[in-house]
């Protein structure tokens, strides 16, 4: 382009020096103004030579010529500027093109390299990938960009426009099944694509372990609704002897790790949401992470946002209060959010086993929370898995799931954010009336529904208080399930309880685990 660019302008430079050259000629070699021709032409040798007829008339005719003569070359002159501006412009126009060209590729590579995409247009995602041959490219899925072979780095550079960026409502949320051997993962694929209020807003990726071809069938059918790709490395873990029983833990971890990789790398996004194959989600599922996407992104204090409530059985949690929100310092897991930040600090840490303790550990935590409902927005429906039905009788089956469709994208939940949420928090705390467990159980001396504070000052009396209260006892680095600042909130025969250290908590002890 910039090639016959330069062309043009010299061509055009070329006209106006041989115009110019023709005009001189022309002017040069006109004949004596004297009797016209047969022809029009002045006759040589007449009897009316250059300059014999010198009366008026001659005078007359030679001074109109002149004039003319003056016009013509005005004329000429005027349509000689207009073109040497002309190129002029076209000039000035072309360099900015060209110093514009530079400056968009300069950009264009610098986001290219930055990894930083905040929620563009999503990046194809094919409808059933093998890794084993991820340059081969399958039939898109989602019409929201054009297909392209994503083992090609400089499409990726060609990819990113310098566009208004997609307004806040209209970011991707991906949502990551992770499969292995259920083919009752179709209960879990049912209702996501029956909630889902828009394919290209909330693709769907299922990532598959295990090679279990009858599960990959149950995927495969849902044709290009979802996007199905595959774990390659199927092989045994090399382990310790004694830790042979946990292989399946093992490979959850390094498919966690694959499946994430293939989200935030390969397909360049920036933030997912992690089910299982076991989970069903509730009708505000969607709805519930759009909401609260700004908030994680918003608040450095927030590691993630999950659907999943530990303590969310029937008798523990209100029924009325579906839009209640939590921050919690125990990562909850079963259907939750990350960004890609997050994922680029976990990632060359990543624990080939027990990923999710690992995550609950303090030098992965940081002392930042999650965002957790009062009803959960996901309920297990999977006994059969490598932990072998442990929680899932006691405590798993008997989660509520939230029917009912809270509007959290039309709430105002700047709550939430940390310098906000604990004022408040604390302060509803430790106003609570507080009573002895006794109290509680038996209810003939509390008046009123709450919120009522039970003291625990030890590992050993928070266990006993909890298991006396029916939620859960376990700690993990000192922390327990759905605990904020020590806090564990919950109802007790329709009261609000806040089971509590003393007032002036500081920190978690990681020996109460």
């Amino acid at each position: 382009m910039v090639r016959k660019k330069s062309s043009f302008i010299l061509c055009g430079a070329f006209l106006f020096v041989a115009w110019n050259v023709l005009l001189l000629l022309y002017l040069w070699g006109r004949p004596p103004i004297g009797r016209l021709g047969d022809g029009g032409g002045v006759e040589p040798g007449g009897k009316e030579e250059w300059g014999a007829g010198r009366g008026k008339m001659g005078q007359v005719n030679l001074a109109e010529e002149m004039i003319r003569l003056a016009e013509e070359v005005e004329v000429h002159l005027d349509t000689q500027k207009k073109l040497l501006k002309q190129i002029e412009i076209h000039r000035e126009v072309w360099a900015r093109q060209k110093d514009l060209g530079k400056r968009e590729t300069g950009s264009n590579i610098k986001e290219a390299g930055d990894q930083q995409q905040p929620q563009k247009t999503l990046r194809p995602l094919r409808n059933s990938v093998d890794a084993g041959d991820q340059t081969n490219t399958q039939r898109p899925v989602h019409k929201v960009a054009p297909s392209l072979p994503l083992e090609e780095p400089s499409e990726k550079i060609r990819n990113i426009k310098v566009t208004t960026p997609i307004p806040s409502p209209e970011f991707i949320i991906p949502i990551l099944v992770i499969a292995c051997d259920r083919v009752t993962v179709k209960r879990s694929l049912d209702r996501l694509i029956s909630y889902r209020p828009s394919t290209e807003l909330y693709p769907i990726i299922v990532s598959q372990d295990c090679g279990h071809a009858d599960t990959a069938r149950v995927i495969g059918s849902y044709g290009e609704q979802v996007t199905h790709i595959k774990q390659p490395d199927l092989a045994d873990i090399k382990v310790r002897p004694e830790h042979r029983k946990f292989q399946g833990y093992y490979k959850i971890a390094r498919h966690y790790r694959w499946a994430l990789n293939q989200v935030f790398n390969t397909f360049s996004q920036s933030t997912v949401v992690i089910v299982e194959d076991d989970l069903e989600v509730a009708p505000d599922f969607f709805e519930y992470f759009r909401a609260l996407y700004p908030i994680l992104r918003s608040d450095p204090t927030l590691w993630c946002v999950s659907a999943w409530n530990d303590n969310g059985r029937d008798a523990l949690v209100d029924p009325s209060k579906a839009e209640l929100l939590y921050r919690t310092d125990f990562f909850p897991g079963l259907g939750w959010m990350l960004l890609k930040e997050l994922w680029n600090e976990l990632e060359p840490k990543w624990p080939s086993a027990f990923w999710d303790d690992w995550m609950r550990q303090p030098e992965q935590r940081k002392n930042r929370s999650c965002i957790r409902p009062e009803i959960s927005r996901t309920i297990t429906f999977g006994r059969k898995g490598v932990s072998l039905g442990q929680f899932f009788d006691q405590y798993l089956r008997y989660i509520r799931l939230n029917t009912e469709f809270v509007p959290f994208t039309k709430q105002d939940l700047s709550f939430l954010l940390k310098e906000k949420y604990d004022e408040i928090f604390v302060q509803e705390v430790y106003s609570a009336t507080l009573v002895k467990i006794e109290d509680l159980q038996h209810g003939g001396n509390l008046k009123g529904p709450g919120p009522y504070r039970v003291q625990y000052s030890s590992r050993d009396s928070f266990k006993v208080f909890a298991r006396n209260l029916g939620v859960m006892d376990d700690l993990k680095s000192g922390v327990p399930r759905t605990g904020y600042r020590g806090v564990v909130s919950f109802l007790h025969r329709g009261r609000r309880v806040f089971l509590a250290p003393p007032e002036g908590w500081t920190q978690y002890d990681i020996s109460w685990s």
